[in-house]
């Protein structure tokens, strides 16, 4: 079945076509359940018929086809943000965007304070970390030096016990608590790395993992760190001059055996489908480190996938017009003034679509 906007049109490439307006309430603040995540709602999109079905997520086995293979991406949250003070007695509040070193010894992150920041600042936060400002990048981000307090092995384990989980402004305006450092993590979260979380995996449930598998659904997993770039708005009017932000991905072998051996393949969320499709037709080995920055937008083939799983984003972000590389902006648009007429919960904490090509 053809389209409309299957050929592309000048609007889609128009940072504001992909404008649509929200009512605030509908900006999930909590996941619908903190147990039973799978409780979410889930609107299907089968492209080739058209059809739209309104279900609930944990139904989500009775429209993936038999046989066919679901991409998780299992990179794990780490809690990131700090509060502390300057050496002046003015409130700072830090934000590492790698638990990780650079190589010049540094960790890269944002400071807020409300004094201009200059080289060798320096901060404390709890227990005594001591920070002091190494490099100012152009981008707005910090190169810090760390001096750990006593009975710290790493940055990592400092920050397990001191620092907030990053949830989005959005949510709670951006004001994190116990309840996060599980909500805000799927639940087969296994590499370090990341600081936001891959969205559409939070609502799958062990029990849901499991029923996936009664019903002949094989599961396997990449790796990609949501980084600094999603927090960056479309800054430009036209979408080619867009210059995407890039994140670092790798697949073991295992798993890079099972995405070249299926037939069909479902992403679960927007950076399984990078990682996918920035590794289509390509020989990349297993366990290598690679980076991407990839976009997708209207214009962009998607050839990696059968199929999408994910929340209802942002408007005019990136994440929305990815979708709408799949089924054209038009279709996407229309189905996201379905969502919001139907009173489906939105973004990170919200409701989910699936998408049959």
């Amino acid at each position: 079945m053809t389209y409309p906007d299957d050929k592309l049109q000048d609007e889609d490439l128009l940072l504001h076509s992909y404008h649509y307006d929200l009512p605030p309430e509908l900006i999930a603040q909590r996941p619908v359940d903190q147990i039973n995540r799978h409780d979410s709602r889930l609107m299907i999109y089968n492209q080739k018929t058209g059809e739209v079905t309104h279900e609930r997520f944990y139904n989500i086995t009775n429209y993936l086809p038999r046989e066919s293979l679901i991409v998780f991406n299992q990179s794990k949250v780490f809690p990131s943000r700090l509060l502390g003070n300057k050496a002046s007695g003015g409130k700072a509040e830090l934000f590492f965007l790698s638990h990780q070193k650079n190589h010049k010894g540094l960790n890269l992150c944002l400071l807020k304070t409300r004094s201009k920041k200059s080289i060798g600042d320096t901060f404390t936060f709890s227990a005594g970390l001591k920070v002091e400002v190494a490099d100012i990048h152009d981008d707005g981000t910090f190169g810090v030096a760390v001096n750990l307090p006593a009975g710290f092995s790493d940055l990592l384990s400092y920050l397990d016990q001191h620092a907030l989980i990053p949830i989005p402004p959005y949510i709670r305006k951006g004001e994190s608590d116990e309840k996060d450092k599980k909500n805000y993590q799927t639940v087969y979260s296994k590499h370090t790395g990341s600081v936001a979380a891959p969205t559409a995996g939070l609502h799958f449930t062990n029990d849901l993992l499991e029923k996936l598998k009664t019903n002949h659904i094989d599961q396997a997993y990449v790796t990609l760190h949501v980084g600094l770039g999603t927090f960056k708005p479309v800054t430009v009017d036209h979408l080619k001059d867009h210059v995407m932000h890039s994140e670092e991905y790798f697949v073991d072998e295992d798993n890079l055996k099972k995405i070249k051996d299926a037939k069909k393949i479902f992403a679960v969320g927007t950076t399984s489908l990078r990682v996918l499709e920035s590794s289509f037709g390509k020989n990349i080995e297993a366990g290598t480190h690679y980076k991407t920055q990839i976009f997708l937008h209207p214009g962009v083939d998607v050839k990696s996938v059968s199929g999408l799983i994910t929340n209802f984003h942002l408007p005019e972000s990136t994440l929305l017009m990815l979708v709408s590389a799949l089924i054209g902006r038009k279709k996407t648009m229309e189905l996201y003034e379905i969502a919001v007429n139907e009173k489906y919960r939105f973004f990170s904490y919200g409701d989910a679509m699936l998408i049959i090509r």
